[in-house]
C-alpha cells in the first residue's frame, strides 16, 4: 500500500474527476494527467473537451488508452499524477483483446514503484443490474477486480456521490 496514493471511486458523472483534479491541484506539484479516454464520437470528443477545459492550464497531458505503465515508470517524486480514468483503459483494453490480467498486474506494479503522487479515477460499476449479455458482465466483474486491487494499493481511498466525497479509507489531511 502506497500512503500518497489516492483511489477516486465514484458511479458516471458523479463529480469524481473534478474532487480528483482538485486534489491534484491542492498538492502544489507539477501535475501530469495520464489520459485513457479515446473519441470515436462526438459525444466523447466533448466530454474530453469539458474535461480539458476544466482543468485549465498547468497540466502536462499524457494520451494513454492502452500503455499506462511507462508513463507512471517516468514520473519523478516531483510530480502528481491523474490517471483519469481506469474504468476507460480497461475498456480499452478489453476492446483490444488485450490480456487484462496481465495488463493489471503490470499495472499494479506500476503503481507500487511509482515515485510521483497518484490520484487514480475509476468507474463503481458494480451496484446497478445484471447486465443482460456476456461482454458487459464480463466487463463489470473485470472493472471489479480491477477497483478491489487499485484500492488496495492506494493509502486513500474516496467514493464520490452526487460530487460529494466520502472516505472509505485513510484521510484527506
Amino acid at each position: 500500500m502506497h500512503s500518497r496514493h489516492t483511489f477516486v471511486l465514484g458511479g458516471a458523472a458523479s463529480g469524481k474527476s473534478a474532487f480528483a483534479e482538485a486534489l491534484a491541484e491542492k498538492s502544489g506539484k507539477p501535475m501530469v494527467y495520464l489520459a485513457t479516454a479515446q473519441a470515436f464520437d462526438a459525444e466523447m470528443r466533448a466530454k474530453i473537451d469539458q474535461h480539458i477545459t476544466r482543468r485549465g492550464e498547468g497540466w502536462a497531458t499524457i494520451e494513454a488508452p492502452l500503455e499506462i505503465v511507462r508513463p507512471l515508470e517516468t514520473l519523478s517524486s516531483e510530480h502528481v499524477c491523474l490517471l483519469d480514468c481506469a474504468t476507460m483503459w480497461l475498456s480499452n483494453l478489453m476492446l483490444a483483446e488485450r490480456d487484462i490480467t496481465v495488463a493489471q498486474a503490470a499495472l499494479i506494479d506500476a503503481i507500487r514503484t511509482c515515485a510521483a503522487d497518484l490520484v487514480i479515477v475509476s468507474n463503481e460499476v458494480g451496484q446497478g443490474i445484471v447486465p443482460e449479455n456476456a461482454l458487459a458482465r464480463q466487463f463489470r466483474e473485470a472493472q471489479g477486480r480491477l477497483n478491489i486491487a487499485l484500492a488496495r494499493e492506494c493509502g486513500t481511498v474516496v467514493q464520490v456521490i452526487a460530487g460529494l466525497p466520502r472516505v472509505l479509507k485513510g484521510s484527506l489531511a
